[in-house]
């Protein structure tokens, strides 16, 4: 070995570079760098760093965030991204939405490559084996596919070894005759109907889904839903709005100056946008957190309220009770009323129905029930005009919604006249009658009685005694109203004392069910409503997988969005309710379902109910041991179905659900 050799093999001592030794390398035009010395490892960092064309991209994911990266391409590989930096502007004294963007995003090109990504269709060996067979003896795929689904010896073969891997590589070619054979043989034998199918949620790619959907849509085949199987579409949004999680983009959250955050954890599971939930926060905005973990929220929040998991109701509705005490009977806070007048169901009227030894709520009170000829008068509602002191229906409802003349908005009008809807009874009633409410608690129902001011309906039919949606929410809350008497004639009822009274629906009463002091939850009860006092609504909720990832979600969230439209937050910017667990927004909808449902070849296509397609198709519903009559109402009239499966049949019979028969679902 040459003493050169031996000296450039030391760590401290080497030789200088000589001038032969260096080489030139350019950097930038006209410019170049001149260097000696043995550095040539520095070469690979700057190949990292090279690269032959810049992509704008995002991430198909299931977080919608939709960020938009700058990916950049070498040898025709993904080398590395970084978010993009040209997002309009949000305006004048709002943060911008850029750097949008997260971890998981950063990393996204290494996912690309991973070792453990499927790249290639895999078959179940046995069942290829029988496949390959099968096309060795016909030249017809559909018959080969035949002769294994009519023969129970093979297809017990391949059914029992499900569950336990066996996978084998196959091209894409023989991956997609199998499966054409399949679906022919399959829509000769029981029709198109018995074919169903799931695409990749348009969260993750339009494209991909519509791709899915449109060929599935195109054989006739059915449809699943998807956001309402995995539990991520809170129901109370289309039950209460008619709308499919209407709610604020991320830049509104500045505008608020109360959050209440609860079960959803914002800067892991909406970390583009999390950056104006903190800027909101050194803004002055206070922040309540509602979790059962210490989780990465509950570190931005001035107030933990550590409910017990799957008790956020109980917490919600004695929230409810304080507001309604505070802010509407002991003293009247002229924007929430006046709010609750035009955008909520509180001033319209529900017909009495008589019972044993009390009252329960029964329908709405309806045009129909004057006799009034109007298009579609069993379909509008009715309120009680403060101004002529006579009843009426005012624009809005469901009726207006489909009327001949398009009259359909909130203005407080009926028949082209200002109306001013009474709240409630308390002052002007013709008497007080007892009212049965259902009570559900973890031992089983019960039945609590309220009191709520009535007035006397004359209809052609006879006197109906009729109240408001206040009146019954303040009674079921067991907030007494002015001039509520303590007995009736039909017996008394006692209101909880006060927020220490365990009654149910107060504080004291929730602090029981959910661990959270009491106190504590009447403090952001007032903050909440406080706030949306002085600054006209602009106190926000917001929702998410820990709140609606539970049975009977739809009451929980019901229960929530009460704070928002109490407070008249809702449709305020600033306010209302924010639900994150992905949302199923398009917004080239129109154009984009013609394409993805096959609209332009056939009209309807077939679709499906995902969530009961499975408790039927699985046969979940014949290990079901929940028995109906364990959530049945103790006012109910009628006897529980036999069967949880009964009441989706039922649905489906009365058009309410898109179902075929658990029958059709289960032959072939």
């Amino acid at each position: 070995m040459s003493q050169k050799s031996v000296l450039s093999s030391l760590r401290f001592f080497r030789p200088r570079g000589e001038k032969q030794g260096c080489r030139e390398e350019k950097t930038a035009a006209g410019w170049a760098e001149t260097r000696c010395g043995q550095r040539e490892w520095e070469d690979l960092y700057r190949r990292r760093s090279q690269y032959d064309k810049k992509v704008r991209s995002t991430h198909g994911v299931n977080c919608t965030g939709s960020c938009s990266w700058d990916v950049f391409v070498k040898d025709g590989v993904l080398v590395w991204e970084t978010q993009a930096t040209d997002y309009p502007a949000s305006g004048e004294g709002v943060p911008n939405h850029e750097p949008r963007g997260c971890p998981r995003g950063a990393t996204y090109s290494w996912y690309t490559y991973s070792p453990v990504r499927l790249k290639h269709p895999l078959v179940r060996s046995c069942l290829l084996d029988m496949w390959r067979q099968a096309l060795g003896q016909t030249d017809d795929p559909v018959v080969a596919w035949e002769s294994i689904a009519t023969d129970k010896e093979k297809r017990r073969r391949f059914h029992q070894a499900r569950g336990k891997g066996g996978f084998v590589r196959v091209d894409w070619d023989e991956a997609a005759a199998l499966i054409a054979a399949a679906l022919v043989h399959t829509i000769k034998k029981y029709g198109p109907d018995r074919v169903f199918g799931f695409s990749p949620i348009p969260a993750m790619s339009m494209v991909c889904y519509a791709a899915g959907a449109r060929f599935l849509s195109l054989i006739g085949a059915s449809m699943l839903s998807f956001y309402d199987w995995y539990c991520d579409l809170p129901p109370a949004s289309p039950q209460i709005w008619g709308e499919q999680t209407d709610v604020p983009e991320s830049a509104d959250w500045f505008e608020s100056s109360y959050f209440i955050v609860w079960g959803t954890n914002l800067p892991m599971t909406r970390t583009p946008d999390a950056h104006f939930f903190t800027e909101a926060r050194y803004r002055g905005t206070r922040v309540a957190a509602v979790a059962p973990d210490y989780a990465e929220y509950v570190k931005f929040a001035d107030t933990w309220l550590p409910a017990r998991a799957g008790t956020d109701a109980a917490l919600a509705m004695a929230m409810t009770h304080v507001v309604l005490k505070e802010f509407y009977m002991d003293r009247q806070v002229s924007y929430f009323m006046d709010y609750a007048r035009q955008f909520t169901d509180l001033p319209f009227l529900v017909v009495l129905e008589q019972g044993t030894d009390s009252e329960t709520p029964g329908r709405f009170l309806r045009a129909a029930d004057f006799g009034l000829k109007t298009n579609n008068a069993q379909w509008k509602t009715v309120v009680y005009d403060a101004a002529s002191g006579d009843f009426a229906v005012p624009n809005g409802s469901i009726g207006f919604r489909w009327n001949e003349q398009g009259n359909w908005n909130l203005e407080m009008k009926a028949d082209g006249e200002p109306v001013y809807p009474l709240l409630g009874f308390a002052e002007k009633n013709d008497g007080w009658r007892t009212v049965a409410f259902p009570v559900f608690t973890e031992t089983g129902s019960t039945v609590r009685k309220g009191l709520v001011p009535c007035k006397a309906v004359p209809t052609p039919d006879g006197d109906l005694h009729v109240t408001t949606v206040f009146d019954l929410m303040a009674a079921h809350l067991g907030v007494p109203q002015k001039n509520t008497p303590s007995t009736t004639e039909k017996g008394s009822f006692d209101y909880p004392a006060d927020y220490k009274d365990p009654a149910p629906f107060s504080p004291a009463w929730q602090e029981k069910i959910t661990g959270v002091p009491a106190q504590d939850a009447i403090r952001v009860a007032r903050e909440f409503a406080e706030n949306a006092e002085k600054t006209s609504g602009k106190s926000m909720i917001f929702l998410g997988a820990g709140t609606n990832h539970w049975y009977h979600s739809d009451m929980i969230y019901r229960t929530i969005i009460n704070l928002t439209t109490l407070c008249g937050c809702q449709g305020v910017n600033g306010g209302g309710w924010a639900h994150y667990v992905g949302q199923e927004k398009v917004r080239p909808q129109a154009a984009w379902a013609q394409v993805a449902f096959g609209l332009d070849w056939q009209r309807p296509p077939r679709q499906q109910n995902g969530t009961s397609f499975y408790y039927f198709a699985t046969d979940q519903w014949r290990y079901d041991t929940f028995r109906p009559e364990t959530v049945q109402s103790p006012l109910a009239k009628q006897p529980a179905a036999q069967h949880m499966a009964d009441y989706n049949v039922t649905a489906a019979r009365l058009g309410w659900l898109a179902l075929l028969s658990p029958v059709q679902l289960q032959s072939g």
